[in-house]
């Protein structure tokens, strides 16, 4: 059975609050007595309550004293290296989450693009997109052809030195056209094939065979879906991703 999330909130009841209190300092105290063994670190603890007037120490007095020691004698540099308050950790968090942001953002945009480019396939008009939603789409087909390309030029120079090894290890001269002949077949039955080879989303081929119908823009009859944002926020008109 899974343990019930706990609310990280200021516990109102006296008696709740003094129970949690001893409970979660013996399970701290443990966990750095484990640290300190298992990685041998130096490590410490000091913790002061108001149900007690003396703080509990971990190991010992001694023992405190040593590692705050050895932490002084660190560079002021080390020793604030990795310390930060509240106010950074949140403002780290949101920056971790602003860049998230931006990276779910280009790659919804590109699905969308995506999408709308394959619908082009199957005969569906493209009224009712601007010059945002058309540099877009260009630079996500010249990237898919670029990438095509690369593919075709990789497969070639394999069945060259294929062809080269065939040559090296015919029996006779007599051998050789047929072999170059037979490898040169291959070739052009191999590169209408190799139109495939490019990964597609999943729903390639629900864009393919729509159960309603898609689009960008009402033109022709179709229904159109909106790509993105109508007012194209300033996100898009500087994202590096789509210039």
């Amino acid at each position: 059975m899974t343990r019930k999330k706990v609310k990280l909130a200021y516990i109102a009841n006296d008696s709740t609050r003094k129970a949690t209190f001893k409970k979660r300092k013996r399970g701290l105290i443990k966990k750095i007595s484990e640290l300190s063994t298992l990685c041998d670190v130096p490590a410490c603890a000091l913790i002061y309550s108001q149900y007690e007037s003396l703080p509990d120490i971990w190991p010992s007095p001694s023992g405190v004293q040593r590692v705050i020691a050895q932490f002084r004698n660190m560079p002021e540099m080390e020793q604030g290296r990795k310390m930060f308050n509240q106010e950074t950790f949140l403002r780290l968090r949101i920056v971790k989450a602003h860049e998230q942001l931006k990276r779910l953002r280009k790659e919804n945009r590109e699905k969308e693009v995506s999408r709308v480019m394959f619908q082009t396939l199957t005969g569906r008009p493209l009224q009712g997109l601007n010059m945002i939603d058309l540099n877009d789409l260009g630079w996500l087909i010249d990237q898919n052809v670029k990438e095509l390309g690369e593919k075709i030029k990789s497969k070639r120079e394999e069945l060259l030195v294929q062809s080269n090894e065939v040559t090296v290890a015919a029996p006779n001269a007599a051998a050789l056209p047929a072999a170059a002949g037979d490898l040169g077949m291959d070739l052009n039955m191999q590169q209408p094939a190799m139109e495939n080879t490019m990964q597609r989303p999943p729903w390639f081929s629900d864009v393919m065979t729509p159960q309603e119908p898609m689009g960008l823009g009402a033109a022709g009859g179709y229904e159109v879906l909106p790509l993105g944002d109508q007012n194209h926020p300033e996100f898009w008109h500087n994202s590096p991703f789509f210039h």
